[in-house]
């Protein structure tokens, strides 16, 4: 199964439709299926005294009001669609976080073929119906919940028209950039045990080894923040991947796909070509007359296995042979 890769531009424009616009052909570029940002009002989505997380003091290297941030970060009704078209032109999907109802409204408009719920709306209500009733699939962001927010947000969603095979629940850790020990990637296979839904992971991890990991582990979707260059201003930028390591990051994961297989064991077609060299025959370990009794003392075990397995060899042991063999000649039933 192919992983849905997701190149999280997310608010890396840093407001400027001209740098989104490069942002969607790096990635596409790059190998990513879908370009994902952000839609939002900032006066739907903060007060205007609501502090900025400290990561984004940090990463945005000043003190102002989130909302005067978010203000800075919006995409215009029209960019949405000058956006769109671009990515129909460099041959990505468009795709979009909606942070507050009118801005669902805004995407249900535009007819994105799927939904994104971001970790800070897993326990907004009217959001999650509003959602659920477009009755089209489901990425549910898992950050800072626990798996009672979870099945409350699954619950909602199911009693709201959204069927449980169209969610897919990513497993991901809310810190920018998020250390190695905080991203229990096994709780992403608790999540899937427990809701028997698809799961995937949204990665705020340095570097590419996580989301290359959490494919392995069954990760149906990786999100990974993208930006041009991780030294410009703005909250996200550092905690993103830059476009050639974000290829490289793609080419392993595709690389893991391929390997992980059918989970049938069996010989592969290579394998099979190299199985009567690599395993062993019965041969004979010294001179054997015809109609001595086969021993450990005249019997031993030697490359090709072109003849008797040595998993026959109890049954050999005690018969007689029928033929003279000289010493390293293969035994013959």
């Amino acid at each position: 199964m192919k992983t849905l890769i997701i190149a999280e531009a997310g608010v890396n424009h840093n407001g400027d439709i001209n740098l989104a616009k490069q942002l969607i052909v790096a990635a596409a570029e790059a190998g990513a299926d879908v370009v994902k940002f952000q839609s939002f009002k900032a006066e739907n989505l903060a007060l205007e005294n609501a502090p900025m997380a400290e990561y984004q003091e940090r990463n945005s290297g000043r003190q102002t009001s989130q909302y005067e941030m978010l203000k800075a970060l919006e995409i215009s009704p029209a960019d949405h669609e000058v956006l769109i078209e671009h990515c129909r032109t460099a041959g990505i999907e468009f795709f979009s976080t909606a942070f507050d109802i009118e801005s669902v409204q805004l995407l249900s408009k535009l007819k994105l073929s799927r939904w994104k719920i971001p970790s800070g709306e897993i326990t907004n209500l009217p959001y999650l119906k509003s959602i659920a009733r477009e009755k089209k699939p489901v990425l549910l962001s898992t950050g800072m919940a626990t798996l009672s927010d979870i099945e409350a947000a699954i619950e909602v969603f199911e009693e709201n028209g959204l069927n449980r095979d169209q969610i897919t629940v990513l497993h991901c850790t809310t810190e920018y950039p998020a250390p190695f020990p905080s991203v229990n990637l096994r709780a992403m296979l608790s999540i899937r045990e427990a809701f028997k839904v698809s799961v995937g992971y949204s990665d705020h991890t340095l570097g590419i080894e996580i989301p290359i990991a959490a494919v392995a582990l069954g990760a149906t979707v990786i999100e990974k923040h993208f930006t041009l260059d991780q030294n410009l201003p703005g909250p996200d930028h550092r905690a993103s991947l830059e476009p050639s390591e974000f290829k490289s990051m793609i080419s392993a994961i595709r690389n893991i796909e391929s390997a992980l297989g059918d989970g049938i064991k069996k010989p592969g077609i290579e394998e099979l070509k190299i199985r009567s060299v690599a395993r062993k025959s019965i041969v004979a370990a010294v001179d054997i007359k015809c109609g001595d009794v086969f021993s450990e003392k005249n019997l031993t075990c030697k490359r090709p296995g072109t003849g008797i397995s040595p998993m026959h060899w109890q049954k050999l042991i005690g018969t007689k042979a029928t033929r003279d063999y000289a010493p390293n000649e293969l035994i013959e039933l």
